[in-house]
């Protein structure tokens, strides 16, 4: 049964916002660990890089066509959640995030913007993973709202 319901709607929202916004702070926080013992943050990227391409791989259609691809990779509750805008062809996919809970959570926490742009990097590592197991597909992120620009933007287009 569909729920209509704009209020449990905008709440299931606000819920998954709120999971990804806890995630995100405890990745900060590990990270922060992690570099209070020295470590530099490429355990980090190569996690999350590893993470995305299993998704690939198990989590979304083996397809080379960006439609197919994008309806399985931009769900309604994720479109919503970054307050995406999508634009897709044959041969190009264009998302604009107009909001980013990662970047809201580490903000809470006080991290420092040039840190919150490296943080934002990694995470599109799940990204870069996913697409890296397309062969048909290359990623390219644009500008970040963790860089300070009023909306992130990504491209995954086909070879």
């Amino acid at each position: 049964m569909i729920n209509n319901n704009k209020k449990d709607q905008g709440e299931h929202i606000e819920g998954l916002r709120s999971a990804i916004e806890h995630r995100a702070t405890w990745f900060a926080l590990m990270v922060e660990e992690a570099k209070k013992k020295g470590l530099d943050t490429e355990f980090a990227r190569n996690a999350v890089f590893r993470c995305g391409s299993f998704h690939g791989n198990h989590k979304l259609p083996d397809t080379d066509n960006l439609k197919e691809f994008a309806d399985a990779f931009l769900t309604d509750d994720v479109k919503k959640i970054f307050e995406m805008e999508t634009e897709v062809t044959e041969d190009h996919l264009e998302v604009t995030f107009h909001y980013c809970p990662l970047v809201e959570a580490w903000k809470k926490l006080g991290i420092p913007e040039e840190d919150i742009d490296i943080y934002c990097d990694i995470a599109m590592e799940g990204d870069r993973g996913i697409v890296s197991t397309y062969d048909q597909f290359e990623f390219e992120l644009g500008d970040t709202i963790a860089k300070g620009c009023d909306a992130c933007k990504l491209h995954i287009r086909k070879k």
